[in-house]
């Protein structure tokens, strides 16, 4: 498979791109987008076989149920970084290994109604509280250890609103190649 047919498949809504500014609208566009999220994502998988959720989305990737997994993990661990930013000055937050992650024996065999259920509690906690957040707290930032990366927490709704959205476009993308 050819390099640019494989990075349309890794990333088919594109990477994640910053506006130069954000605003109250995006933001509040991002919102609803992680407020959708947990919903869509079930009632695109809801009906798949078993036989498909261990399919990758592309040749060598994760399969429908790792990627689903993953979709919980990571946004249980960006909740927790919007909070650590909300209650400490500016910290460094815990890195994890997505790709060891995946590979955990849960991840692989676990039902995806887990993590569905998972990221429904969490997104609900999550836009909750981002639904609160004042001018000043959006600005608040946590560093991001790879990098020593600043990342304001405006910036970090939107690269989750894209994330949600970049494997939910994964799975789908798969789901209309096969037919399903």
């Amino acid at each position: 498979m050819e390099n640019k047919e494989l990075e349309r498949l890794k990333y088919p809504t594109g990477k994640f791109e910053k506006p130069n500014q954000i605003t109250h609208e995006q933001i509040q566009e991002w919102i609803h987008v992680l407020e959708m999220i947990p919903k869509e994502l079930e009632n695109l998988v809801k009906d798949l076989t078993d036989e498909q959720l261990e399919t990758p989305y592309r040749p060598g990737g994760w399969t429908v149920r790792q990627t689903i997994h993953h979709i919980s993990d990571s946004h249980h661990n960006s909740y927790i970084r919007f909070k650590w930013a909300l209650t400490e000055d500016n910290p460094v937050i815990k890195a994890y290994d997505e790709k060891a992650w995946a590979e955990l024996f849960d991840t692989k065999t676990a039902p995806i109604q887990l993590s569905l259920d998972h990221l429904k509690a969490v997104h609900g906690k999550l836009v909750h509280l981002l639904n609160g957040l004042s001018n000043v707290q959006l600005k608040m930032t946590f560093t991001h250890p790879s990098g020593n990366v600043h990342v304001p927490l405006d910036e970090n709704i939107g690269h989750y609103a894209w994330h949600g959205r970049h494997h939910f476009a994964q799975i789908l993308n798969l789901i209309e190649r096969k037919g399903w």
